[in-house]
């Protein structure tokens, strides 16, 4: 199947890049993939030792990113082959391997993102938010001449099919009605680490609609939010229409 197009999304936790994939494993034309360099970036940090499930991660899947890259760039099984990444899980592997197909930056107001992930893994570094990756992975891209598009959170629950037809024009796929609903409960690509992180997709039927966070922000968590505030004003500002 030559002409396969391979959608890589490189996302930052809680934006919702699980509810893309199950939007795109709606598709007639598509197979998603759950993560697959998670068991790689596991192994390779001391994450190993605070995220849920670390071992049994590690244990179900590939952990030599090499090879994890060679199958993104090389599978043939679908025509339109789905990618979930979290971008740090990247680490220092060859990233030349991202030419072959559409590159999504995804990412989300760092004031609704860190409380969220603050309620699985508290506490967490600017290692573990993706927001310091996202503005590397974007110099890096720019350098080495590699397309990309970056959309944001909020803007895909306020209007999800105005966006996914973006990311689809972007991608140059066709755009499918099925995409924005789907049955609820899990999906078999689910990782093994769904039952700790996907309770909201689980409950879904589609892209649930944007609302405000009424909560007060953690105190603990101000320093980190002003560090990735200013790797986030960076990254909005690529958004283009």
């Amino acid at each position: 199947m030559t002409n396969t197009k391979r959608i890589y999304l490189w996302s930052g936790p809680r934006n919702i890049s699980t509810t893309l994939m199950y939007s795109f494993a709606q598709r007639p034309d598509a197979k998603v993939f759950d993560e697959p360099l998670y068991g790689h970036y596991l192994s390779k940090t001391n994450a190993k030792r605070y995220h849920p499930n670390a071992d049994l991660i590690i244990n179900s899947m590939e952990c030599n990113g090499a090879k994890v890259i060679n199958h993104m760039a090389e599978d043939e099984s679908a025509e339109v082959l789905f990618f979930k990444n979290m971008t740090h899980h990247l680490l220092d592997l060859d990233k030349s391997f991202m030419k072959k197909g559409t590159n999504i930056i995804l990412t989300r107001s760092p004031e609704e993102m860190l409380p969220s992930y603050h309620k699985v893994i508290p506490n967490p570094t600017i290692n573990d938010v993706g927001y310091r990756a996202h503005f590397d992975l974007i110099l890096e891209l720019t350098e080495n001449n590699t397309d990309y598009v970056v959309m944001d959170s909020k803007k895909i629950l306020e209007n999800p099919e105005q966006e996914l037809k973006r990311l689809c024009k972007h991608a140059n796929i066709p755009f499918y009605k099925e995409m924005l609903s789907w049955p609820i409960g899990p999906r078999p690509e689910d990782g093994v680490w769904a039952n700790h992180w996907y309770h909201n997709v689980h409950n879904s039927t589609g892209f649930m609609k944007y609302q405000n966070k009424k909560e007060e922000f953690p105190f603990e968590l101000l320093p980190l939010l002003e560090e990735c505030q200013m790797y986030y004003d960076q990254l909005i500002k690529k958004i283009k229409y």
